[in-house]
């Protein structure tokens, strides 16, 4: 399992490499960056963006939370630091694509089918429990549908129902409504299997994901 420790050491050999082999990317990225796609994924260690796309420093501007969720356009005081980095990929970085990417195994989900944080207080799932009440009709729907969920089949339409959901709450900004209107943004949902690694992309047409 990695450490601390073992992380300074995986910064020198970056430092020492990747980063001296790209010291010109570096130097222009020190001047400001000019992402045209943002990605919203999961916090679980076994979902990196970066990595799933293969992408750079710089060429896409991340955003990490439990489920990959995006809460509706509120206004109420609060922390609400996704609407703030929605706010700035998309007002100030000017992006041209949002990508909700949901994947395989994701607790968040699995908390939010099984009800399994339900009552908990602050501190001891509480947080977790109101963070994915934006999922409670999504789970309701996904009972309804499966009711012998405990199984992957139920798990991986949670899954793929909480990308919906978040995609959902993104057309709820003013600023999102202006722009896809406009042409100028446009969003996507996508899905990481963790157990066979294929990314699946959801047709919004057909509502269905299918593979990349």
């Amino acid at each position: 399992m990695t450490r601390f420790a073992e992380l300074i050491e995986g910064y020198r050999r970056f430092r020492n490499g990747g980063w001296r082999e790209q010291r010109e990317r570096w130097e222009q990225l020190a001047e400001g960056q000019s992402p045209k796609v943002m990605v919203i994924a999961c916090s679980d260690s076994r979902s990196e963006p970066s990595q799933i796309f293969d992408t750079n420093p710089g060429e896409i501007f991340v955003v990490r939370n439990v489920a990959a969720l995006v809460p509706p356009f509120e206004t109420n005081p609060g922390r609400h630091g996704v609407s703030a980095a929605l706010e700035f990929a998309v007002q100030f970085l000017k992006v041209e694509e949002i990508v909700v990417m949901g994947h395989g195994m994701c607790g968040g989900c699995h908390a939010a089918l099984h009800k399994t944080m339900e009552g908990a207080e602050p501190g001891r799932g509480g947080f977790i429990a109101d963070w994915i009440a934006m999922l409670d009709d999504a789970s309701a729907d996904v009972r309804a549908a499966y009711p012998d969920f405990d199984n992957r089949e139920a798990g991986r339409a949670m899954e793929m129902e909480a990308v919906r959901v978040s995609i959902a709450n993104l057309r709820t900004f003013p600023c999102i409504q202006e722009k896809e209107k406009r042409g100028t943004l446009r969003l996507r949902g996508a899905f990481f299997a963790i157990n066979d690694g294929v990314l699946h992309v959801l047709d919004e047409e057909t509502g269905v994901f299918a593979p990349a």
